[in-house]
């Protein structure tokens, strides 16, 4: 399970927690200007520069998520018993789900483009390998003029409108939408406040509001909390962070099984003005970074393992 946020405050910044029971050995990843892949159906394309979190396998980028060069970001995540991927469509732009980011980050300079592209593409049910099988995928898409999400379904791939630049996983968007209607704090009219807050208590606009882990209460509790975060002067990166801190997952508070946890693995936060992509792990809350400027000279893939230990700063 995990959150994505778009927040746009002086800049972009696009980003999410990814919660597993585990890693897959992830790190950042940045796919230089031009470099070719060769997608299963679609031939062989060179685009835009992206940099993001994945893996690399066979000189392919698996991005879990990523943001273009262009300032355009993508990120796809859990949607079990939901996604359909369906077979090969005449006339249709037949996409692999593992390709689906560097197919559309490789090609469109905003979400309006990508928006149009993915319009065109039939999500096919083709395996990166045996290794990685296929994964029950939606996937948001966010620059600073617009947000949408994509489900695939029986009937296609679907495309809404995002008006609180948030996803997480079940159920599909549209109820996920129709869910905010129940939280008086997220009404476009009603102020961030109610009640007196001096003789009750601080944070009253937050009452009511979901504390669980489920996707339902997280996309909620983080829609409500990018929706009235404050960025400090030169402070949207430690904003960024703080909303996805408000829906993790600590480990032991979401217990799959006996001795086995869900809990987030990673946030990340790329500003995309400046091509600059930030990340904390659940072993080592500070933020480290990596530029995707040095890419431009770059003619491969390069892969950044993540910083797992634990960076403490003694002040005497």
């Amino acid at each position: 399970m995990c959150t994505a946020l778009s927040m746009i405050r002086r800049g972009h910044y696009f980003g999410r927690n990814l919660d597993l029971e585990g890693s897959f050995g992830e790190g950042a990843l940045v796919t230089p200007a031009g470099y070719k892949l060769p997608f299963v159906r679609e031939g062989e394309y060179g685009g835009y520069a992206m940099i993001g979190t994945g893996i690399l396998q066979e000189g392919f980028p698996l991005y879990f998520d990523a943001c273009n060069s262009k300032g355009l970001g993508m990120a796809g995540l859990n949607f079990p018993k939901n996604a359909v991927y369906r077979g090969e469509k005449a006339g249709m732009l037949n996409v692999a789900p593992f390709e689906l980011i560097p197919y559309v980050l490789g090609r469109c300079a905003t979400a309006a483009e990508a928006k149009a592209l993915l319009s065109k593409v039939n999500a096919v049910d083709i395996p990166f390998s045996e290794k990685f099988p296929l994964t029950p995928l939606h996937w948001i898409i966010a620059d600073r003029e617009m947000c949408f999400v994509a489900e695939p379904t029986a009937e296609g791939l679907m495309l809404y409108d995002d008006p609180v630049n948030v996803l997480t996983n079940n159920p599909p968007f549209p109820m996920q939408l129709e869910n905010l209607l129940r939280y008086e704090s997220l009404k476009p009219d009603e102020p961030a406040q109610s009640g007196d807050a001096l003789n009750y208590g601080r944070g009253m606009g937050a009452v009511g509001l979901p504390g669980d882990w489920s996707p339902k209460s997280r996309f909620a509790r983080a829609a409500f909390v990018l929706r009235y975060t404050e960025c400090a002067e030169d402070g949207e990166v430690t904003a960024f962070f703080r909303a996805l801190n408000s829906v993790a997952m600590p480990h032991g508070a979401v217990k799959l099984k006996e001795g086995v946890f869900e809990e987030t693995v990673y946030s990340c936060c790329t500003d995309t003005d400046r091509g600059i992509y930030y990340y904390t792990t659940r072993s080592n809350p500070a933020i480290h970074a990596v530029k995707l400027a040095p890419a431009a000279g770059d003619s491969k893939p390069r892969f950044y393992p993540f910083a797992t230990s634990a960076d403490i700063i003694f002040d005497n």
